[in-house]
């Protein structure tokens, strides 16, 4: 009997580590990108394929980053939980004959502190003194964090589609969070899948360019650890930085249905941050400067140029 209860137990253990390790089938870029228009397509791919990815090695992590663009003041763009240095190049090439771009990539680091720490380092390693930051989403609270510790290195500051520190996310993702680290990778990317489909594609106005770029991120692009990790920094409590004591100007960007920053949260922030200037996008969904470039890109500008 001993025999059959230990043969039994290697067979399940054998069954959850096929579950476990199971590789998900990936799209390629070209079945994942076929409905986005071709000029679109061929932009994204030049700039991936021409602008050079540098690289920065921090606590053993590696962070990718680009440059590009030599104009007198810096504009350092942060990417969401779903993101890479990539998913601003419509903005970069808009701005970078005028500005110099930093974009980069967060790598499996956890906690504001220590994506905070990277971006410092990148902007040392590009002797980059002060810079005008936008964030969105994760990357907006990331900034919020840049003003509240690091309020000399950065000149002007974009919130966008974000959130000021809050309990609510952690409250209502308290069990998904808790299940994250044991969850296979491809039910991590799954749940993201679906949430493209039936959230954030819908909100976008059924841009298919923000449905292929979150769609490559669920098909290999972005790694389990990388998504876990950028969890675990957006329920990441810190103290609020002082806009009246530090004079750093602050532009919110929202959109009126944003399917994951609910209504509570933006007005949270507005609550937060009342010198800030608000721009309130209709119907733009949670990735505007994808869907909307021109429009974004144009608010930037306005923004950055202001006295």
């Amino acid at each position: 009997m001993k025999k059959i209860a230990l043969a039994i137990l290697l067979i399940l253990v054998l069954i959850l580590l096929i579950i476990y390790l199971f590789p998900f089938p990936r799209a390629s870029f070209e079945e994942l990108f076929s409905r986005v228009d071709e000029e679109t397509v061929q932009s994204l791919q030049t700039f991936r394929r021409e602008t050079p990815v540098k690289q920065l090695e921090l606590n053993g992590r590696s962070w990718e980053y680009v440059v590009v663009g030599d104009g007198p003041e810096t504009i350092l763009f942060l990417h969401g939980m779903t993101g890479a240095y990539d998913i601003w190049w419509q903005q970069i090439n808009a701005l970078s004959p005028d500005y110099r771009v930093i974009a980069l990539t967060y790598p499996p680091a956890a906690g504001l502190e220590s994506l905070a720490g990277g971006v410092i380092a990148i902007l040392d390693a590009e002797q980059v003194a002060e810079a005008n930051v936008v964030g969105s989403s994760l990357g907006g609270y990331l900034a919020q964090y840049l003003v509240a510790h690091y309020p000399e290195r950065v000149k002007r500051a974009v919130f966008a589609n974000t959130f000021p520190p809050n309990d609510i996310i952690a409250g209502k993702n308290k069990r998904i969070g808790s299940l994250l680290p044991f969850l296979p990778e491809w039910v991590v990317m799954n749940v993201l899948k679906k949430s493209t489909e039936e959230n954030i594609y819908p909100a976008a106005g059924y841009s298919e360019l923000v449905r292929a770029y979150m769609l490559e991120q669920a098909n290999g692009r972005m790694s389990k650890a990388q998504f876990l990790a950028r969890f675990q920094s957006v329920i990441d409590p810190f103290t609020l930085p002082d806009l009246a004591q530090s004079g750093i100007p602050v532009m919110i960007i929202e959109a009126d249905n944003d399917p994951l920053v609910e209504p509570a949260l933006r007005e949270m922030l507005k609550e937060t941050y009342p010198p800030a200037i608000v721009q309130t996008l209709p119907n733009a969904g949670h990735f505007p400067y994808l869907n909307e470039p021109a429009m974004y890109t144009s608010l930037l500008r306005e923004f950055f140029e202001s006295e």
